[in-house]
């Protein structure tokens, strides 16, 4: 008696069975059979762009007069279902499969073909129709760019915006705190609170600036040139009449690459906008970390800041409160750093006409880029918009910061204001205190040496 959970399907290597309510086919059967490594499953983005990339496809190849229109209408119909996440469920593929993402282009074709085929009232091919013109060694190359622009274009940089913006606010509001400059995390001359601050605006406007940079090689599409570069039973218009319709579904101005074997045989890009997103990683890193390191205490440690509380900080010792956005953003830096790794080894593995390691690309270039939007939107509203400063603590600290006897050093040399210094930390007096005692200087002259606002402005105090 036959299984009424599953149905019979063929290909070229022969029959096999697939669920009964699979949209997929056999060679999607054969890959999930094949593959059951990591139950990770290609990222939404990267689906996203499959169906975009197989809806432009049937329109270019309709618009050619390669395919009647009525059947293109239906593939595309079925594509933006897919690209919107409609039927992710069937898209079961394991990230860890060929290397050249075969598997998963032939799931969206026999999912596509699938559903196209109950709107066209005839057979819709996979192979045939819906990858006509197409080759898996362009289509995941295109797919790889095209997730990544739009994921970058539509959440990343929106986040980094706002993230910068936030702090530049903070900034503005802080400008008038003065605080303890430190290097080597010793104690050093005075910043203010906004001048720190400002200083992680820039890195974020540069990481952004880095990010940006990458599109005029991001945006160039692989599409076209089929198995090797060579643009085999493709149309010659085809890859760019694909960027076009690209265009106008997403709002990223995609063009096709100038040299399709160079596109084909390397992830050169993929690693570039991956080394990119490290960089903003490291900016997140250590703003995270400055952080932590202001919050710390709040009777122990430096104490200048006290971040939002947002949950209980331990399970055993009441009224602790830890810095947990600082924390979540260090790791997520953490694991963007190791998928740059994971994605420049991949790069490394282009040989001859392909790369093949391009799910291992996508997976980690879009779970990047995911990371850093959320996390550099939690960074901004759940700990910079929100922190207080603590000006008490700023201003004793600075009173006792033997450091300030740097501005006499013009009026009174270097040899003496070491001894001052030493003798200010030995004995725990304020700098002004011991000043006065081992120099001719006014308490006026002393005053307006030493102001920790004034010192602020850089320059010569003499």
């Amino acid at each position: 008696m036959a299984d009424r959970n599953f149905r019979t399907e063929r290909d070229s290597m022969g029959e096999l069975r697939v669920p009964a309510d699979a949209l997929w086919g056999a060679q999607t059967q054969r890959a999930v059979d094949n593959f059951p490594i990591s139950g990770l499953r290609m990222p939404r983005g990267f689906i996203r762009a499959l169906g975009l990339i197989k809806w432009a496809a049937a329109g270019a190849n309709a618009e050619l007069g390669l395919m009647p229109s009525r059947k293109a209408m239906a593939i595309q119909a079925a594509a933006l279902e897919v690209a919107t996440g409609k039927h992710d469920e069937h898209f079961p593929i394991d990230v860890f499969q060929t290397g050249s993402g075969t598997s998963s282009n032939m799931n969206a074709n026999e999912v596509i073909a699938h559903l196209a085929s109950k709107r066209f009232a005839q057979g819709v091919h996979p192979n045939d129709d819906v990858n006509m013109g197409q080759s898996s060694n362009d289509v995941i190359p295109t797919a790889i760019h095209v997730s990544a622009a739009v994921e970058i274009h539509e959440q990343l940089l929106p986040a980094l915006v706002h993230l910068r913006k936030v702090i530049t606010k903070k900034a503005k509001a802080t400008d008038k705190a003065v605080k303890t400059g430190r290097t080597h995390l010793m104690d050093a001359m005075p910043v203010t609170i906004g001048q720190e601050l400002g200083a992680w605006a820039q890195q974020i406007a540069n990481a952004e600036g880095r990010i940006r940079g990458t599109f005029p090689r991001l945006t160039r599409l692989a599409q076209g040139g089929t198995a090797v570069g060579t643009g085999i039973n493709a149309h010659p218009k085809f890859g760019r009449k694909v960027a076009v319709l690209l265009n106008e579904q997403t709002g990223v101005k995609f063009s096709q690459s100038p040299n399709l074997f160079e596109s084909l045989s390397c992830q050169d890009t993929a690693v570039e906008v991956s080394g990119s997103l490290k960089t903003l990683a490291v900016a997140l890193m250590k703003i995270a970390n400055d952080l932590r390191w202001m919050n710390s205490g709040p009777l122990a440690g430096l104490g200048e800041i006290a971040l939002p509380s947002l949950q209980p900080g331990s399970s055993i010792m009441p009224g602790k409160v830890n810095p947990v956005i600082p924390e979540a953003v260090a790791m997520v830096a953490a694991q963007v750093i190791g998928n740059d790794a994971t994605v420049t080894i991949a790069g490394q593995s282009g040989n001859f006409q392909l790369n093949v390691m391009l799910p291992v690309v996508a997976l980690n270039l879009l779970q990047s880029i995911e990371l850093l939007a959320n996390a550099s939107r939690a960074l901004a509203d759940k700990a910079i918009a929100g922190f207080t400063v603590n000006h008490e603590r700023l201003a004793e600290a600075l009173d006792r910061n033997p450091i300030l006897v740097t501005a006499l050093n013009p009026v009174i040399g270097y040899e003496k204001g070491a001894a001052i210094a030493k003798k200010a930390y030995a004995a725990r007096k304020p700098i002004r205190e011991v000043a006065a005692e081992l120099t001719d200087l006014t308490d006026k002259e002393l005053a307006r040496l030493l102001d920790p606002r004034d010192l602020t402005r850089g320059g010569i105090k003499a």
